[in-house]
């Protein structure tokens, strides 16, 4: 059995959360030993105090949802996060510069947010679900060789989220290079140990409890 819960991103991006919300999450991450909270950057700061005296860490989400701003943004936005406490920056790639096949601009986006990010974890979000199959092995080579820590399946705002044969696919390309995350309508645990088993070795859920309590039953 996987010790799931050390490799889940207890995730919290509605955006009618509530500032108790955020509390609980926290308080859910420590008791459950979570990998982490992923959470708005304006909730980065608010976030770390309360996870202090914890090995819990706190990511936040680069760009989100949708990847559209400039990367000039996004490069204002990870310093900031950073600066406000965070340990690990989900970043969204611009996928209409991708489908576009613009593909030195999304390149020098995701070296300018590694060269940011340089200290901490840097996640690059793809959002398979508006993906074909050549470009997902595009931007995979591309994070590749930008030395970033983890490719990441979706925002979970998409139509789908994280599959089986995407995670095998970049596994493929990636190897152990970069890391995976599988994320998007992760709610159970045998789809969750599938997608372990695929390659994935970080799980972004808003549904954690659901996960743990299905590895109990």
């Amino acid at each position: 059995m996987v010790n799931i819960a050390a490799i889940i991103d207890h995730t919290l991006l509605k955006p009618n959360a509530t500032y108790k919300d955020f509390k609980i999450l926290c308080e859910q991450a420590v008791q459950y030993r979570f990998c982490s909270v992923c959470v708005p950057p304006f909730m980065v700061e608010t976030c770390k105090k309360a996870l202090m005296e914890t090995d819990v860490k706190v990511c936040t989400v680069i760009g989100f949802p949708l990847g559209y701003n400039n990367y000039l943004v996004k490069l204002i936005e990870a310093k900031q996060a950073i600066k406000n406490g965070a340990d690990e920056i989900d970043a969204v790639i611009n996928i209409s510069a991708l489908k576009s096949k613009d593909f030195s601009y999304v390149e020098k986006e995701i070296s300018l947010l590694r060269k940011t990010t340089l200290n901490k974890t840097l996640k690059i979000i793809i959002e398979t679900a508006y993906l074909n199959e050549e470009e997902k092995e595009k931007i995979a080579k591309i994070i590749l060789n930008n030395n970033v820590d983890f490719l990441k399946t979706s925002t979970g705002f998409a139509p789908s989220g994280a599959n089986i044969d995407d995670i095998k696919l970049f596994k493929k390309i990636l190897k152990n290079n970069v890391k995976i995350k599988a994320s998007g309508g992760i709610s159970t645990y045998k789809q969750a140990e599938e997608l372990i088993g695929a390659g994935a070795s970080r799980l972004g859920t808003s549904k954690s409890l659901q996960l743990i309590y299905d590895d109990n039953e």
